[in-house]
Order: structure tokens, then C-alpha cells, then sequence
């Protein structure tokens, strides 16, 4: 089972504020490992408090705040920072 990943607006931003090298990294890990695989959740650690029911990824020294859609088997990513930033 094939997951897809879009962005949200922001986070595509994100993404491309980031250096060459990281932008490749974080679109290699979300590519091949998030779709690729037929579980999402099993790279992730779900975040807590007032962000319950959002999964992040580590990335080196980002973070990616994705929510996990089961029924449509989709991956929506919120945000892509450093880690001193993401969750500000």
C-alpha cells in the first residue's frame, strides 16, 4: 500500500527556504520512506499536548509536523524547520 505526501502551503515554503542538501534529504526521507512504506506511523513519534494527533519526523537537525490521514492513506505535511523553530 503506497502512501501519498502533499504539503501545505506553509510548509512548502519551508521547504524551499532550506539549504539544497536538506531540501534532498527531507524529499528523499518523505518519498521513500513515508510512501514507500505501508506504515507511516513506524518512522514517527506522535507529538503531545495541544498538537495531539500530529506525527513528526527527524531529518538530521529537522522536523517534520505531519498529520496522518488513514482514510485517504495520505500524509499532509504542516511544517519543516529546525528543530529550535518547529514547534514555535
Amino acid at each position: 500500500m503506497a502512501w501519498t505526501v502533499s504539503f501545505e502551503p506553509r510548509a512548502l515554503g519551508e521547504l524551499k527556504k532550506l539549504d539544497r542538501s536538506a531540501q534532498q534529504r527531507v524529499v528523499r526521507f518523505l518519498s521513500e520512506r513515508i510512501a514507500g512504506d505501508h506504515d507511516p506511523r513506524a518512522f514517527g513519534k506522535p507529538l503531545m499536548g495541544d498538537r495531539v494527533g500530529l506525527w513528526r519526523y527527524r531529518v538530521a537537525s529537522y522536523r517534520i509536523v505531519c498529520r496522518i490521514e488513514d482514510e485517504h492513506q495520505a500524509v499532509l505535511v504542516l511544517r519543516i524547520a529546525h528543530r529550535k523553530d518547529v514547534y514555535r
